[in-house]
């Protein structure tokens, strides 16, 4: 015994710290006083969660880390149950995605200041890997417009600062470090992180990138030289303007090229089968032509097969110089790719996983400069394609794949002869999807006309200054949005309305309406509205007060340090000028006053007529935690407002409190019972306690699973249960006191008798506020 009070002894003497202080103020006979009240029914007393229970909840257990690793392939749950049906679907939609994605690959390489086959490579590198870690059957990762220009982008900045490091070395880097980042997030299962990433700056900043392409593609289009493409959009567009008259005779094919892809918009397949005509036309131009006088650019010379694979060279210096450039990179990799498989899950009815499509772009961004590509991520057009093509299953890919290599290794000649304008006629028409119509911008503007301006100024940055600060800024004032709406949101306070419900009577013949003889009405449960009738409310609507002294309060939305004193101030000045102090203040001159104190001064008129303040009630619906700072407001307005209404102490209850951990917060800071310090609150609160019928061993979580409700159930039987017991009160008419059912079942109480004061509903706890109002108002405190 001796050894066991050693560490409470401890605790006191050294630390200094009473373990059963939270106990001081809590009445000792709340569970007497509850099995006197509720006589046969079973009390229930609420256990609080311990730390080691939430530890608990963090260990890893056996079974979590087996099905964390079987998590990381999903691969190996579908592909035992493989069939031939499966592999002819998965066939035909990965050779016609292939086709469709040489053609972009080799266009979007040049994006990336690259050359052509180093989109091939890239491409070949989500193909042969996703299957085995994605989510999803209709995503094709590869190179995208947005994706290289990005790279391109960042290449430019490097080599201009360094000079150093080529093209190709500053790609490889930014694709490895932006994989192994990913990669690191997708395997912690950090995939929810994406969703801190608003829509609004994500659709601005695409815009703004399908205006920067289509800038510097527009000159390769036309054949201009000396546009600088590496400057802003705007000075782009404007020497474009001046070299208008230098058009060469590139601007027929790539004219003709946009011409024709729009002309044949949506149907990726058919261009495909037109593609080589043009294609063999180019070649009918220059098959006589000595190398390097072509009549118009092409791409000339691509190196047959993987020539650029290898283990890339990464230094130091150059992870540095790419270091900046790397989160706008990562997070528009990611939100575009997980954007895309949310898309196609909701339109064929399946679910990915955030984390593991995180994992699979990690690891193909990881690869890919092994094989000689660049960074890779989900492609718009070519999942959309690949979906309508009947894909199967994830094993697509590998076809698409083997469609690569065939490019790589036996087409090589004929890519010779591409036109360089036909491939930037190519991008500007995939990139001119990607623009956000009118119509959307409307929308955007009906929803939400501060979120509208944030695209509004992520798409300006993004034309005048870079697309990184049109990231950058659409993300910054999207966050400063939400924190400025989390630490004001709105809070009301309620009156109640009585509610008469009229409901239909059955119809006697059919096509007939409703006479007033087929209406039946009674009283249904009261209801709670904002005073200022704000919101869909009838203005007409006659509104009244809970009880004088007693005050509702909802939050609509959490509860924590950055709104805590919001919500105070306003409690704080609400009550105290709507009630009367019920003693004195106890300042013996005016000058003992604090000076930042005015209520002395400030002459209210009628303020006598104002009721003495009893009870706040405080909605917590919308909270679901709280924390220390939120909690000591509380703590700090309690004291307050004990002190304006001494000797009386103010009752604080609390509705729909769910979370236990909240609970068990405030139930520390002194609130969820009558305070033991003040002996007229305990002697003049009258608990209500809601009792309910238990479970049976015959019965499963819904109660008698057997038995079907019929029209002819009476509301006992409907309701079985909920019973509402009230200490020193009479039986109220229209409240069920008791059970119909021959069985008599076994009853208890719902919540914790040691909590009265959290509530199940907001009209329990308006009543137990009412009634212990009242009781106080009889007493002789007043």
């Amino acid at each position: 015994m001796a050894l066991r009070r050693i560490p409470d002894l401890f605790v006191r003497k050294v630390l200094g710290i009473n373990v059963t202080e939270r106990y001081i103020a809590m009445p000792t006979d709340m569970d007497k006083q509850a099995r006197d009240i509720l006589d046969s029914a079973d009390i229930y007393v609420e256990d609080e969660p311990s730390v080691a229970e939430w530890f608990k909840e963090l260990a890893p257990s056996r079974r979590g880390a087996i099905e964390y690793v079987n998590s990381l392939f999903p691969s190996a749950s579908w592909i035992q149950r493989y069939n031939l049906q499966w592999l002819a679907g998965d066939m035909v939609a990965g050779i016609t995605i292939g086709l469709v994605v040489v053609p972009q690959a080799l266009a979007y390489a040049a994006l990336a200041d690259l050359t052509p086959p180093y989109g091939l490579y890239t491409s070949f590198t989500g193909a042969v890997l996703y299957w085995i870690f994605g989510t999803s059957k209709d995503i094709v990762i590869g190179t995208t417009a947005v994706g290289s220009l990005l790279v391109g982008q960042v290449v430019n900045r490097v080599t201009l600062t360094t000079g150093d490091y080529t093209n190709e070395q500053v790609a490889h880097c930014l694709s490895m470090m932006s994989g192994a980042i990913l990669l690191f997030l997708g395997l912690v299962r950090l995939g929810w992180v994406v969703e801190f990433i608003p829509y609004i700056p994500i659709s601005a900043f695409v815009t703004a990138a399908s205006i920067t392409i289509m800038s510097t593609q527009i000159p390769t289009a036309l054949g201009l030289p000396g546009v600088n493409t590496r400057e802003p959009p705007y000075k782009v567009i404007i020497q474009t303007f001046k070299l208008l008259p230098q058009t060469r005779l590139d601007a027929a094919i790539g004219l003709s090229s946009i011409a024709l892809l729009f002309g044949i918009r949506g149907i990726c397949t058919q261009m495909e089968k037109r593609q080589p005509k043009r294609r063999r036309m180019c070649y009918l131009a220059n098959r006589s032509t000595a190398e390097g006088n072509a009549k118009f650019r092409i791409v000339g010379h691509i190196e047959r097969g993987f020539q650029r694979a290898g283990v890339p060279r990464i230094e130091m210096n150059l992870v540095k110089q790419v270091l900046p450039e790397l989160p706008a990179v990562a997070i528009i990799l990611v939100i575009e790719h997980i954007a895309i498989a949310k898309a196609m899950g909701r339109l064929y009815n399946y679910t990915v996983n955030p984390s593991q499509e995180v994992v699979a772009l990690g690891a193909a961004n990881i690869l890919s400069p092994f094989v000689g590509g660049y960074v890779c991520t989900g492609s718009f057009g070519a999942s959309a394609v690949l979906s309508k093509a009947g894909v199967r299953t994830p094993l697509a890919g590998l076809f698409s794949a083997g469609v690569l290599i065939l490019a790589l290794y036996a087409l090589t000649g004929v890519f010779y002869y591409i036109p360089k304008a036909a491939l930037a006629g190519l991008i500007i028409h995939a990139v001119c999807n990607l623009l956000t119509p009118p119509r959307s911008l409307y929308k955007y503007w009906q929803l939400s006309p501060v979120e509208f301006l944030i695209w509004v100024v992520g798409v300006v940055l993004a034309i005048f200054v870079s697309l990184e600060a049109s990231i950058y800024a659409g993300a910054a004032l999207s966050i400063v949005l939400v924190l400025v709406r989390l630490a004001r949101t709105r809070g009301t306070f309620l009156g109640v309305v009585k509610v008469k419900r009229i409901s239909a009577g059955k119809q006697n013949r059919p096509g007939q309406g409703h006479s007033a003889c087929d209406k039946t009405c009674h009283a249904g449960p009261d209801a709670f509205i904002p005073l200022d009738k704000s919101g869909p409310i009838n203005p007409d609507i006659k509104l009244e007060s809970p009880y004088p002294g007693v005050f509702i309060y909802q939050l609509h939305e959490g509860f924590n340090y950055t709104n805590q004193a919001y919500h105070i101030d306003i409690l704080a000045k609400y009550i105290e000028q709507n009630t009367q102090r019920l003693s004195d203040e106890g300042y013996e001159k005016e000058s003992d006053r604090l000076w930042n104190d005015a209520r002395g001064r400030t002459h209210r008129p009628n303020s006598h007529l104002l009721p003495y303040l009893r009870a706040i009630v405080l909605d917590f619906g919308a909270v679901n935690h709280v924390d220390i700072t939120s909690v000591q407001g509380l703590i700090d307005l309690r004291n307050q407002l004990d002190n304006y209404s001494a000797p009386d102490t103010v009752e604080w209850h609390f509705a729909n409190l769910h979370n236990r951990w909240t609970r068990r917060a405030l139930g520390v800071a002194g609130f969820g019972y009558p305070t033991a310090e003040n002996p007229e609150a305990v002697r003049n609160w009258r608990p209500i306690y809601s009792i309910a019928a238990t479970l049976s061993e015959k019965e499963g979580p819904f109660g008698d699973e057997n038995r079907c409700v019929t029209d002819t159930d009476t509301d006992e039987e409907r309701t079985r249960g909920a019973i509402t017991a009230v200490a020193g009160d009479a039986k109220k008419p229209g409240r069920w006191e008791g059970s119909s059912r021959a069985d008599n079942p076994r009853m208890a109480a719902i919540h914790g008798v040691n909590r009265p004061f959290f509530h199940g509903d907001l009209y329990s706890a308006v009543e137990c506020a009412v009634t212990d109002a009242q009781s106080k108002n009889s007493s002789a405190i007043v």
